[in-house]
């Protein structure tokens, strides 16, 4: 067997909000050497990376042959993690394929695409819980696995499942913002007694660097993460014991979310680059309600006893999350947990999606 072994990685989605600790955990101590694409090498995202050391950057989209080329060559390991609210379902499925296709052909030696549930298929093809941006994903992640069924020895390969990241619970411009009612911390949101496995930010980089250092256990392997399946009245009670102030999960049905914060994206494409007049472009509403049913109904599912073998000082739970965060915050000058859910402190820096700090105006 040819050895998997990497040291230069190229990064698709290093400036998105995973692959930035992702990248800070690969370059950590000098192991490995990261080319970074990027549409805009002036970005303070793609700066703040640059400062990293061990870190180059690459200008241009994931959409050009020439492009990915270029990025690959010369690099002998590969995390690609499109983003699929910038492209749609079926840009995704296409530039997932030509990106493992043009991969292999340039010689990358370990292949590690991040993913996210396919639902759909988990859910017995059950409609209800469609949702774009997971499906899009899982469809690709089995068509990776199964390539790798037979090219596993010229080229290793590996899927990065993770889910909603728990820092989304406390950010501006994500399906779970927070709101401030009469002084109580509050998320509205159609959970119904569901829950959330939510993941960690810094643990993803962590377990992506994990897959990378064991390349050969890694090999065929789907790593599917996250922190705890977390209801959102057990989150809210974690919250107000680490703060001190007053937090509320309520239940919500759909229609009156449809009608809160997020009434004037509802009807747009879930994939801002996607053709809205394509029926295969799901809205924003029709994406996040199979989202919230996923949840709901507890379609996924996920092995903690493996990630406490693999990460033994991986956070386990909202209120050990909630309490390094909140001193993590005081620490960089952010403010308190309860300073920063405020909605006038938040700033153009505050979104932990790239899509929300762009506006959901960044180009293909």
């Amino acid at each position: 067997m040819s050895s998997h072994t990497t040291s230069t990685i190229f990064v698709i989605g290093g400036t998105g909000a995973q692959g930035m600790p992702i990248i800070r955990a690969l370059v950590a101590d000098k192991k490995y050497s990261v080319r970074v694409l990027t549409r805009d090498t002036t970005s303070p995202r793609a700066q703040a990376l640059l400062a990293l050391g061990n870190v180059s950057l690459l200008e241009g989209s994931f959409a050009d042959e020439d492009v990915l080329r270029e990025g690959f060559r010369g690099c002998d390991g590969t995390f690609i993690n499109i983003d699929g609210f910038n492209t749609g379902e079926k840009t995704e499925t296409y530039w997932a394929i030509r990106g493992y296709e043009i991969a292999i052909e340039e010689g990358v030696k370990f292949f590690v695409y991040g993913n996210l549930d396919y639902v759909l298929k988990k859910s017995g093809y059950d409609s209800r819980f469609r949702t774009g941006h997971y499906d899009g994903k899982g469809r690709m992640a089995e068509w990776v696995l199964f390539q790798n069924e037979k090219n596993r020895d010229r080229m290793g390969a590996a899927v990065f499942t993770s889910g909603p990241y728990i820092e989304m619970v406390i950010s501006p411009g994500t399906p779970m913002t927070p709101g401030i009612e009469d002084g109580v911390v509050t998320w509205r949101v159609p959970l119904g007694d569901g829950a959330v496995p939510h993941v960690s930010l810094e643990d993803c980089g962590f377990y992506v660097r994990w897959l990378f250092d064991h390349p050969e256990r890694a090999n065929g392997m789907d790593l599917e993460v996250a922190i705890e399946h977390m209801t959102y009245a057990d989150m809210a009670a974690a919250f107000e014991k680490v703060t001190g102030h007053p937090a509320q999960y309520i239940d919500t049905d759909l229609d009156t979310y449809w009608n809160g914060p997020l009434k004037g994206v509802a009807d747009l494409p879930a994939g801002y680059n996607a053709d809205p007049h394509d029926k295969s472009t799901m809205s924003f509403r029709d994406n996040f309600t199979g989202f919230w049913n996923m949840w709901k109904h507890g379609i996924i599912t996920r092995d903690y006893a493996l990630l406490d073998e693999i990460h033994p000082n991986r956070i386990r739970s909202a209120e050990q999350w909630f309490r390094r965060e909140d001193q993590l915050g005081k620490d960089l000058g952010k403010g308190s947990l309860w300073e920063r859910v405020q909605p006038e402190n938040w700033r153009s820096d505050s979104p932990i999606l790239k899509g929300s700090a762009d506006m959901r105006k960044g180009m293909l």
